[in-house]
């Protein structure tokens, strides 16, 4: 039996059976199961399975919190169940019993259900290419390599391929979000990287203008967007027996002109404009903003906002050199996640939800929360307050002090050490970095445990 087959037969069973999942799908920490009845999946029974760290409901759809070796869940409920993955989406003839009001609330699952699924695929090529970068820039600064020794140029090679190619990903995995045939917008993306910075083109005397496409992100997002309605569109007026070879065809010839004519330099002034933005915003109201948006991080992790925030990053990156933002709150974040979820398990009696809980809360330190937040805090309300303290008092720091990001990557924690080391060699900011870390860890890890005692002691 494999690790997580009693898990899956489980969950199969308190969603409902095969008959009652559209579609599942995970991301770095949770398995998502697409349901068609709301009224068939017992929430409260999947809380209870082995191995379920916690639940969280969104829009037709229970995310089951795993952690990191979701992929393994993911795999044995695929065994389990016998779902097909390749499938649009499973067959019924039968529509949802209980249509959720499509409010503020209904849309901003949707968007952060969206990017999920568009950005968690391609996360470990991103932290891998972040990571060799940053190894590259230590050996440079200080082991006494050359930028153009063989070794630096391997390194660099490295990264480029996983940050170059970043239509490429983004338009496969936004393309199977939508049910599409994957491979089509991987194509729209490949076209946008061939065609990048590329002089002279036009379609039918139209001029296409030159445009840099190589690791952009909106550009394909809006081209696979337009896709998506043309693609269902020609599904309904081109005759089965011609569709497979015909639709693909005349797919790429009415959205490629598109794209390169206006959705891509669109797409791309848009992304310039957010990137100096941000770095306006942080520069004038940066003591004011980081902080508060440390302490909301993690409520933007569990609406799925956060991975909206990883193309900011990357054209921030590009074109300013350095994120002074998004992985400076999930840092601190995160720290103070992994700080409360430690004095937790100090405050324990149980060993062995003390030594689960620690885990946890080490494995925060690291980038991964979700566990700690599920598993240790959120059943803790209190304790979210000396987490919010913690990050309200390290993003304050790092705020006021400038603390910055060079590489593009995920999980930010403990081990993006190496993310905040200066292209240039200066020390000044990997310092700032340790301090920041520090204040965020301590604080929370202090002020959870006073409230815990305090408590204790009240009774409540």
């Amino acid at each position: 039996m494999a690790k997580y087959t009693k898990m899956a037969e489980g969950v199969l069973k308190d969603v409902g059976g095969l008959e009652n999942i559209k579609f599942v799908e995970h991301c770095a920490t949770r398995l998502r199961i697409h349901y068609y009845f709301k009224n068939k999946v017992d929430v409260e029974a999947v809380k209870k399975e082995d191995k379920v760290v916690g639940v969280v409901e969104k829009s037709g759809q229970i995310q089951i919190i795993i952690g990191p070796e979701v992929n393994d869940a993911y795999n044995d409920f695929l065994d389990v169940s016998g779902f097909n993955p390749n499938q649009t989406e499973n067959v019924t003839s039968e529509v949802e019993d209980e249509p959720e009001e499509k409010n503020f609330m209904y849309y901003l699952n949707l968007f952060g259900n969206k990017c999920a699924a568009i950005f968690m695929p391609i996360i470990p090529a991103m932290i891998t290419g972040g990571l060799i970068l940053a190894i590259k820039n230590l050996l440079v600064n200080y082991f006494g390599f050359t930028d153009d020794s063989g070794t630096a140029q391997l390194l660099l090679n490295i990264f480029t391929a996983g940050f170059s190619f970043f239509p490429v990903w983004i338009g496969y995995s936004f393309a199977k979000s939508l049910r599409m045939e994957p491979i089509m917008g991987g194509f729209l993306g490949a076209v946008l990287y061939v065609c990048s910075d590329a002089e002279g083109l036009d379609f039918l005397g139209i001029t296409v203008p030159t445009v840099t496409y190589a690791s952009s992100v909106l550009p394909v997002i809006l081209g696979v967007g337009v896709m998506y309605f043309v693609d269902k569109g020609l599904k309904k007026i081109i005759p089965e027996m011609f569709i497979y070879f015909l639709k693909p065809i005349l797919t790429m010839v009415i959205v490629t002109p598109i794209t390169l004519i206006i959705l891509g330099p669109i797409g791309t002034e848009l992304s310039n404009a957010v990137g100096y933005g941000i770095q306006s915003v942080m520069s004038v109201a940066g003591w004011i903003a980081m902080p508060i948006l440390s302490a909301l991080y993690p409520y933007m992790v569990m609406l799925g906002l956060d991975k909206a925030f990883t193309p900011i990053m990357a054209q921030s990156i590009a074109e300013i050199g350095y994120d002074p933002f998004n992985m400076v709150m999930g840092l601190v974040s995160n720290l103070c996640i992994g700080g409360s979820a430690l004095a937790v398990a100090f405050h324990l009696k149980d060993k062995g939800q003390k030594g689960m809980i620690s885990s946890f809360g080490v494995t925060a330190l690291c980038g991964v929360t979700e566990p700690a937040f599920y598993g240790s805090l959120i059943m803790r309300p209190k304790c979210l307050i000396g987490t919010a303290i913690g990050a309200i008092t390290a993003g304050l720091i790092a705020g006021v002090f400038g603390l910055k990001n060079y590489v593009v990557g995920g999980c930010p924690g403990l081990l993006s050490f190496f993310y905040f080391l200066s292209p240039d060699g200066s020390t000044g900011n990997i310092i700032l970095y340790l301090v920041v870390s520090a204040v965020a860890i301590i604080v929370s890890f202090v002020a959870t445990t006073v409230i815990l005692k305090k408590t204790d002691s009240s009774g409540k």
